[in-house]
């Protein structure tokens, strides 16, 4: 392994990594897990990745574990990248499927490396507050890993996600709220219960198995990074990780200083990023009476909120809010133009792509990679028979 130590996002204070951690002991902001690239390169080449399986363990020497340490996995990431070929005929688009992960989401990513790291370090009881993809995740790699998974979903999660974590040996707490309001349940109670919390970007190891999305999306497009991306943002560790990722992919030389441009798309029902980007804020306020039917997308408050501001200026991209009627409509579209049935996060970014278009953001001809995080099948509830 060649992670030397972790580093605050914020204040840069520096933290070892052999130890349970959850944010900056003195900010209280979110960990980096800091990579020796200099090692971690003379280990790994691009080359070297063609006869490697296709999992995110693939990328092991850029990501935390010890060698010597079996990682807890299912078969996460190698997730296709698929051409899109008559949902939108302007543009150069790419659909990375994330839907093919374990429990049908990207969410397996960040949970593979999570809990692997947790096993390692001694955690014995993990929790995470999910508005459901996360926690159906947590929950297996959880019994994979024989340890306890504690969940806190809103009550109006959708049946499917609450049904997998509960099959899946999960203990499942509903709370009449919002994610923010069930990870407030779990930080009243983790020191006496003696949980881990699993929150994202409140432990350092989630955005280490997201960042593997950057890296896969550049050996797929053969080392050269797609004019734009869109991304379905709740708490942005995803765009977040892909982010880190470019950066270790430079230094590593893999690919050159060119960045897509990155848009972040929200539910115009809940889209706190959309309004602070707007809004020119460095921070994003808590969104108030957030609802929508995109589940993954109901964060009100994201504790990376500054991260993620950050990275759309600088990759002089941006931030759309979609509503539920045109997330719905879009869905049908996609499935019935590309034969995917992707989640509501998704949908939103392929509704983005024709705003963007209309306003001139995206230019005829650019390549541009949508990113569906999850499987249609578990929202069914959004559906009228």
């Amino acid at each position: 392994m060649f992670v030397t130590h972790l580093e605050c996002t914020a204040c840069g204070l520096r933290h070892e990594w052999s130890r349970l951690q959850n944010l900056c002991t003195a900010c209280h902001k979110p960990l980096f897990a800091i990579v020796d690239l200099a090692k971690a390169g003379r280990a790994l080449t691009r080359e070297a990745l063609a006869t490697r399986e296709k999992s995110l363990w693939r990328y092991r020497e850029v990501l935390p574990l010890p060698a010597s340490v079996e990682p807890v996995a299912l078969g996460e990431g190698g997730t296709p990248l698929l051409r899109a070929t008559k949902f939108a005929d302007d543009v150069d688009l790419w659909i990375k499927d994330e839907s093919l992960n374990p429990t049908q989401s990207f969410k397996a990513r960040g949970m593979s490396v999570a809990v692997s790291m947790a096993k390692h370090l001694g955690a014995t009881k993990l929790a995470v507050p999910s508005a459901g993809n996360a926690g159906g995740a947590l929950a297996a790699y959880a019994a994979r890993a024989r340890l306890e998974a504690h969940i806190f979903m809103p009550r109006d999660t959708p049946r499917a996600n609450i049904i997998e974590c509960r099959e899946l040996g999960a203990h499942v707490t509903l709370i009449d709220g919002l994610i923010t309001d069930c990870g407030a349940e779990i930080a009243r109670r983790k020191a006496d219960e003696g949980w881990f919390d699993m929150s994202t970007l409140k432990e350092p190891y989630r955005i280490e198995g997201k960042k593997t999305l950057g890296y896969e999306l550049a050996e797929q497009l053969d080392w050269k990074l797609p004019d734009v991306i869109l991304y379905p943002t709740g708490g942005g560790t995803g765009l977040i990780g892909m982010w880190k990722a470019f950066d270790e992919m430079e230094v590593l030389g893999w690919i050159d200083r060119k960045r897509p441009r990155l848009f972040s798309v929200q539910a115009s029902g809940c889209a706190p990023i959309v309004r602070a980007f707007e809004a020119g804020e460095k921070f994003a306020a808590e969104f108030p009476n957030a609802h929508t039917i995109a589940s993954g997308l109901r964060v009100p408050k994201a504790i990376g909120d500054f991260l993620i501001l950050k990275i759309l200026r600088q990759s002089n991209g941006g931030a759309v809010a979609v509503d539920d009627q045109e997330i719905v409509r879009v869905v049908r579209d996609v499935g019935s133009t590309e034969g995917l049935f992707v989640a509501p996060e998704g949908a939103a970014c392929f509704a983005a792509l024709k705003s963007l278009r209309r306003a001139g953001k995206i230019d005829i001809g650019e390549r541009v990679v949508i990113f569906n995080t999850g499987s249609g099948i578990k929202y069914l509830d959004c559906y009228a028979l």
